[in-house]
């Protein structure tokens, strides 16, 4: 029997050692909080699951959830769509499609708190153009002031900064498709619908699982953007997940319902990408089935 060779290990090494530092270890250091209750750095008293039990009774948890999923399903409702749109009319080949990947690209280059700080000036309705347009219209805006004003403005401002990031992992997928598709649906005289229905977006079924996936785990851990830009308010009207959790475990110190609460925020997250991920493949494999019978 051939010997193997046991050195190929060595380069994974340091990826393990990268994960182990980045992940593991503050993973067990939650775990290790969660069930303790950090009177002070030298006191700590075993609690067991008390902290999980508190958490599960916040009322101010189960309102910050709600806003969070629904802010993440329409963050996907919005940002897919969008994104193929904006992929499907984007040029396909030259010096043209070079400069609009370029352009498209620019927003995913700017630092988070910046984009947040761009959208407070841009809502301003004394200095800001967005704000500014509205009020010289007659609309009544108000992301400081109006809870659905802020939601609604959160939500154009994610939309504005990650459907770039949709757009080209569609446009990948298009490039991707061979000649030979588009050659037969014209032999057939396909529609340009046609075309979108049973060649492109099946072709793109991988990368939407991408996309969706990504965009849903970001948008549910949400986080500088709107700390900048309403700072949560008005109310709790934009206090996601994430902002909930950094007032638990920075602004009132509870460290260990904050960590509780980390774990289970943690579990949620991979609950729902498993989710969607089976529900892509389903979708997906009955796409398949659909275009083989035609």
């Amino acid at each position: 029997m051939k010997p193997v060779n046991q050195k190929a290990w060595l380069l994974i090494l340091p990826v393990v050692l990268c994960v182990a530092f980045s992940a593991v270890l503050p993973l067990m250091t939650v775990v290790n909080y969660s069930v303790q209750d950090i009177i002070s750095p030298e006191r700590r008293v075993f609690v067991g699951t008390e902290w999980f039990k508190l958490v599960m009774r916040d009322e101010e948890l189960h309102g910050a959830l709600l806003r969070q999923i629904g802010f993440s399903l329409a963050v996907l409702a919005v940002e897919i769509p969008l994104g193929i749109a904006l992929a499907l009319s984007m040029p396909a080949a030259g010096w043209r499609s070079s400069a609009v990947l370029v352009v498209v690209a620019i927003s995913l280059l700017i630092p988070w708190n910046v984009v947040g700080t761009i959208w407070q000036i841009y809502g301003r309705t004394d200095i800001g153009l967005m704000g500014a347009t509205l009020a010289r219209l007659g609309i009544d805006y108000s992301y400081t002031g109006s809870a659905t004003d802020a939601w609604i403005t959160v939500l154009v401002m994610d939309v504005w900064h990650w459907t770039p990031l949709v757009a080209l992992l569609c446009f990948a997928g298009l490039r991707a498709i061979p000649d030979a598709y588009y050659q037969a649906a014209r032999i057939d005289g396909a529609s340009k619908f046609a075309v979108f229905r049973f060649i492109q977006l099946p072709k793109l079924r991988g990368v939407l699982m991408i996309a969706v996936l990504l965009r849903f785990m970001d948008s549910f851990m949400i986080y500088t953007e709107p700390f900048v830009l309403t700072g949560g308010g008005p109310g709790n009207a934009t206090t996601f997940l994430s902002q909930y959790l950094t007032q638990k475990a920075v602004g009132q110190f509870d460290l260990g319902p904050a960590a509780a609460f980390s774990l289970i925020y943690f579990l949620i997250i991979l609950l729902l990408c498993f989710i969607l991920y089976n529900w892509m493949q389903r979708v997906g494999t009955q796409s398949d089935a659909e275009v083989s019978h035609g």
